[in-house]
């Protein structure tokens, strides 16, 4: 007689715990600490998140019910898979050598070629001709970078009964946000608006109206600014485009976003849901018929604000788990920037690996084979549902004001964005926010021997001289810190490179840990630590620093031994070097009567206190 199976489900012999039990626990834990303060996280974006979540935080999402590829297509576009386009961009400079460029890439995996044409290039049949040459254009889209050219491009691709994929970039209100003006003026930019659409009307899968959201993004906004303000552009056109005899179904079908993908993995995934979730809701409210039109066609660039001169490769790191953010989001294509795109041209290894990246996440990773692989996660989900909160306000707010172009006139737009940035900056010069590389943890032995072009380590500024605004400025998070990292090295080409010599004494865990905390401040600005073993006396430590010929000693040890160690070292040294002590003890306004006046510790702010280190070393 065979064996009694036992068909009691695992799970089955464990009870279900309540929220309210959860909530119990991890208040006794707590042990009376404030809930919120230690567990609830508040983003850049003023979302607050909670520390776990339930089946129940499900329950009043609407957007569940709907399928991938269904309105309103939170859930994405694509019903079957999470496929998207690997992009490469390519300037053209002369056609030949860009179409020889665009057949090896797509040879090498790329299936999006965006050509990035100067507008002192001629647009003709002869060139738009030779930039598809041999080209598998039944198997990739090719996406026009041409400024007012656009129309011109579209009417030689009609003319050659081209069913081309891809687009032109026409975005006069990235004009307006980037140099603060329109290049002619607003109807001229939108009458033009409305003449590549009709231009188009026989390209079926081309779109040419691109809404660039990553541009705000780049600016040091949020989430929240860069959707709801790229939303508000595409609102604009198609108000614009409808009053000028345009029905919102051809509109809509003709309008490609670009937005930027930064470092905060969920939250992206987040942010492109939500897009597509919102634009469907903008779209339907002009009363289009077919509800495919607004589905949201949305390409994804890697962030451009968060990457590092020092410690490059440290980006590609970065622009992987952005890729993985965009792709998980349901973006239709991608490109990964090279990881030495912001300092430089890219050389052919740096493209390369940029293009094996998106490869191996296909690949690989198979990221490209579940449609809203994210679904169902309490936590994305619920993120998805406040950003479409967030973003819905800030929306309304620019809609209240007139619409995009009338809050940009405002100051509106700026004033939001700029705000965002200042606080982005300020955490970052406080080392609340980490750029790995830059303001935490640098490469000590990474030093730059050469001159560099000093726009790299500036804002970019674009203004018009007939600006009619303040235009946005891009920039990278990591310039500040660059610039003054790159003035210690151009100094020491000249002169001995500032040291620092950590005084280690006393409690061997408390020196070990603020040795390396004030090495890693310093080493931020460039300057050469020198790291101790630990020194038994007062006596031997002095003599040690001496022999260095150091212009900065650190005393590194104890709240309770800091009130023997420092007060003695800073007298035998005051005269002879800069006196720090790492940290911010019991003991302090005890030292500061002693005439000790540098402290670092991890409230200060980094990138002030730096400078000021910089300017006392002679730099």
């Amino acid at each position: 007689m065979g064996k009694e199976v036992n068909h009691t489900r695992l799970f089955e012999e464990f009870a279900p715990v309540s929220t309210e039990e959860w909530e119990a626990l991890i208040k006794k834990d707590l042990k009376g600490a404030d809930y919120d303060k230690k567990l609830i996280w508040q983003t850049n974006e003023g979302i607050n998140v909670k520390p776990y979540y339930r089946q129940e935080d499900l329950e009043d999402l609407t957007f569940l019910n709907s399928a991938p590829g269904e309105f309103p297509f939170l859930r994405g576009t694509k019903k079957q898979n999470n496929d998207w386009r690997i992009r490469q961009e390519i300037k053209v400079t002369d056609a030949v050598s860009a179409n020889r460029k665009a057949c090896e890439i797509c040879a090498k995996g790329v299936d999006s070629i965006s050509y990035q044409i100067d507008d002192q290039i001629k647009i003709d049949h002869e060139l738009v001709k030779q930039l598809l040459k041999d080209l598998p254009l039944e198997l990739i889209e090719v996406n026009f970078s041409a400024g007012h050219n656009s129309k011109e491009i579209i009417e030689i691709l009609v003319e050659s009964n081209s069913k081309l994929e891809g687009s032109v970039g026409f975005n006069p209100l990235t004009n307006l946000t980037l140099t603060g003006g329109f290049c002619k003026s607003e109807n001229h930019s939108f009458d033009k608006a409305k003449d590549i659409v009709v231009a188009s009307r026989e390209l079926d899968n081309f779109r040419c109206i691109t809404i660039n959201g990553d541009i705000i993004h780049n600016s040091g906004a949020t989430v929240v600014q860069e959707l709801a303000f790229g939303l508000a552009m595409g609102a604009e056109y198609l108000t614009q485009l409808s009053k000028r005899g345009l029905d919102a179904d051809e509109i809509a079908s003709r309008i490609k976003f670009n937005f930027a993908v930064g470092g905060n993995y969920f939250m992206e995934i987040a942010k492109l849901r939500a897009a597509r979730y919102l634009w469907s809701k903008v779209v339907q409210s002009f009363e289009i018929e077919d509800n495919l039109n607004a589905a949201m066609i949305c390409h994804s660039t890697t962030s451009g604000w968060n990457k590092t001169l020092y410690d490059p490769y440290v980006n590609m790191l970065r622009t992987t788990t952005e890729a993985m953010s965009a792709i998980i989001g349901g973006t239709n294509s991608l490109t990964i920037e090279a990881f030495n795109q912001s300092f430089e041209e890219p050389t052919e290894f740096s493209k390369r690996i940029a293009r094996n990246q998106q490869i191996l996440l296909k690949e690989e990773s198979y990221l490209n084979k579940i449609a809203d692989p994210s679904a169902g996660s309490y936590y994305i989900e619920n993120l998805s549902n406040s950003v479409i909160d967030e973003v819905w306000k800030l929306f309304l707010e620019v809609e209240e004001k007139g619409g995009y172009i009338a809050a940009f006139r405002q100051g509106f737009v700026q004033k939001m964005v700029v705000e965002s940035a200042q606080k982005l900056d300020q955490r970052l010069a406080q080392r609340r926010e980490i750029l790995l590389g830059t303001n935490q943890y640098p490469n000590i032995n990474e030093s730059i021997d050469f001159e560099i072009d000093e726009t790299i380590l500036s804002p970019a500024d674009l203004s018009a001289p007939n600006k009619e605004a303040e235009p946005l400025t891009q920039y990278r998070g990591a310039q500040a810190f660059e610039q003054l990292r790159y003035k210690t090295d151009q100094f020491a080409q000249k002169d001995e490179r500032p040291k620092v010599f950590m005084i280690t004494m006393g409690n061997l865990a408390m020196r070990r840990a603020r040795a390396q905390f004030a090495s890693n401040f310093f080493a931020c600005a460039g300057f050469k630590t020198i790291d101790n073993n630990g020194f038994a006396t007062v006596e031997k430590a002095i003599q040690a620093f001496r022999i260095s010929k150091s212009a900065v000693a650190v005393i590194c040890s104890s709240d309770e031994e800091y009130v023997e160690y420092a007060p003695e070292l800073y007298s035998a040294l005051k005269e002879e070097a800069t006196f720090v002590v790492a940290g911010a003890p019991a003991c302090m306004d005890d030292l500061k009567a002693a005439g000790i006046s540098n402290f670092i510790h991890v409230k200060v702010n980094v990138l002030e206190e730096l400078k000021r280190y910089q300017k006392e070393a002679g730099i």
